[in-house]
């Protein structure tokens, strides 16, 4: 039997790749890629939440899902909190997914929150001419941004070092919110293969 999700992706991929857009005229799309920093150190007293860092399993984590991505995504810009832990888990990214480490990243003050409002707000400013969107962020903030735009999703948690892709669809990103998306991939580091 043949897998139809599987055929969506074979349609989303040509389009993208072909075209260098994800939607069309008749049926406009943007692509929200999101994704929870690795796991961060709490052993050190008095350090700013801002500093912290990643623990061991974040420096594992963080290049075993830029391996894992890099067979499924082309590389692209990322949009990076200025968060220490989210600066290293794009760190890791590129370090599993070395053809990202030549795309143009930003870091992103706006990005440090911990509120769907705020992640809500930044989005609806991006200009239109950028068809997706790949952000490092924080919790609750990507876990209650996820379930605000998939309803349907009913995520209690987005895990560390957890990504989601995203349908959204509108045509601008104003309009985000506007309309319940559609979850194309979730990738946990729990579903990775031993050492993969």
């Amino acid at each position: 039997m043949r897998d139809p999700g599987a055929e969506n992706d074979l349609v989303f991929f040509v389009v993208l790749c072909v075209t260098g857009r994800v939607g069309t005229e008749e049926n406009p799309m943007k692509i929200l890629h999101i994704l929870r920093h690795a796991k961060s150190d709490w052993g050190e007293p008095g350090l700013a939440d801002h500093d912290r860092p990643l623990n061991v399993r974040g420096l594992r984590d963080a290049p075993r899902m830029g391996a894992a991505l890099q067979r499924q995504l082309a590389p692209m810009g990322i949009h990076a909190s200025t968060a220490r832990r989210a600066q290293m888990t794009l760190q890791g990214l590129c370090a599993g997914w070395p053809g990202l480490a030549a795309a143009s990243h930003r870091s992103e003050p706006d990005l440090y929150t911990f509120s769907a409002t705020d992640l809500l707000a930044w989005l609806r400013a991006r200009p239109d001419d950028e068809e997706q969107l790949f952000l490092i962020g924080h919790n609750p903030g990507l876990t209650d941004l996820a379930n605000q735009l998939l309803p349907a999703l009913r995520l209690g948690n987005l895990p560390t070092a957890g990504y989601l892709r995203m349908q959204l669809p509108v045509q601008h990103w104003a309009s985000v919110g506007d309309a319940a998306g559609t979850l194309q991939q979730q990738l946990f580091p729990r579903d990775l293969p031993p050492g993969g």
